[in-house]
């Protein structure tokens, strides 16, 4: 109901406290904050890989949860391609690579960032991919060094998995040249070559579990090639070293060694405090959503999200850390 503002003319007092109250009554219904829908675009990647089905229920978490909030979730090829749509502002919410988000922020040409993102802010650090080489077994690929003269797909070009591979190579003293053929693709077309016997390997640096290596598995024999864990000691943060469990996929009968690093939930500057304050807060109380989309949720804890970033916090997140003593 409209406020009335008409005053009676009586009493000089009471008309003066009566246009008083007008004046005051007019500069709130000004200044009342709008119910305007709030927009939040999911960014994830492949939807063979984790970040999409996760990407998937934090939408819908935050659609139900969040009072007018609208989302949608975008497929895109992850890491880098995520952190250059937040800083044009495309997207409120992304999964990266814990070291994309590093060169992200600090400008790295060679990794696909033509300048410093500046408006990156970090909402959680979330849970780990694993960066897992698996081959045909009638390949004959048991160590990364039969990698050579084979083929091996990385990851789509400059990717966060193409990254790590880069990384893992330049660590090995070895090169995409030592390979018979190279291929950028992303992870369910890399399984798709290989099923058809047009391409031996694949890199792909996602949760434990991923479908697409659940889906080779379960149709050809598979290797899974370990990774030493010197290379993460000549890499050094953020990659450690770590085990694929055995009985991750079908066929795996042994833990294979490995390399970890962590991923992260992104947001930008321009993002208001109050709507990263929720995103976060109901990513941790509906936790239960997400690991029922991907078991690689299990991972994601609120004592470890804001420890480590490479970024700055954005002050919608560190308000909750604060809140649950956090920080």
């Amino acid at each position: 109901m409209p406020i009335t503002t008409a005053c009676p003319t009586t009493s000089t007092i009471r008309g003066r406290a009566c246009a008083l109250f007008a004046a005051i009554a007019a500069t709130a219904a000004a200044t009342a904050p709008a119910s305007a829908e709030t927009f939040i675009n999911v960014l994830t990647g492949g939807t063979s890989g984790v970040y999409y089905p996760l990407g998937v229920a934090l939408s819908k978490i935050y659609g139900e949860k969040i009072p007018g909030a609208r989302t949608q979730v975008q497929a895109t090829k992850a890491s880098v391609e995520n952190l250059n749509l937040l800083q044009k502002g495309k997207g409120e919410i992304a999964f990266a690579l814990g070291d994309s988000v590093k060169l992200a922020w600090e400008g790295d040409a060679d990794a696909g960032f033509k300048e410093k993102l500046d408006k990156l802010r970090g909402v959680a650090a979330v849970y780990p991919n694993y960066i897992q080489i698996v081959a045909a077994k009638d390949s004959g690929i048991k160590s990364i060094a039969d990698l050579k003269g084979k083929g091996l797909s990385v990851g789509a070009p400059k990717s966060g998995t193409e990254l790590n591979a880069r990384a893992i190579f330049g660590a090995l003293a070895m090169s995409y040249a030592d390979l018979a053929k190279t291929e950028y693709l992303p992870f369910a077309e890399s399984v798709e070559l290989i099923k058809n016997r047009q391409l031996d390997a694949t890199l792909q640096s996602a949760g434990l579990g991923v479908a697409s290596i659940r889906d080779l598995a379960s149709a050809v024999p598979i290797t899974v090639v370990a990774i030493p864990a010197t290379v993460a000691e000549k890499l050094g943060a953020p990659y450690v070293a770590a085990d694929i469990p055995a009985g991750t996929y079908e066929g795996q009968t042994e833990a294979v060694p490995t390399l970890a690093v962590g991923n992260i939930l992104v947001t930008h500057s321009d993002v208001p405090e109050e709507v990263v304050y929720e995103m976060t807060k109901q990513l941790f109380e509906n936790l239960d959503g997400l690991v029922a989309a991907h078991k690689a949720a299990k991972s994601i804890k609120p004592e470890t999200a804001a420890k480590g970033l490479p970024l700055p916090l954005h002050p919608g997140a560190e308000r909750y850390y604060k809140e649950k003593g956090l920080l």
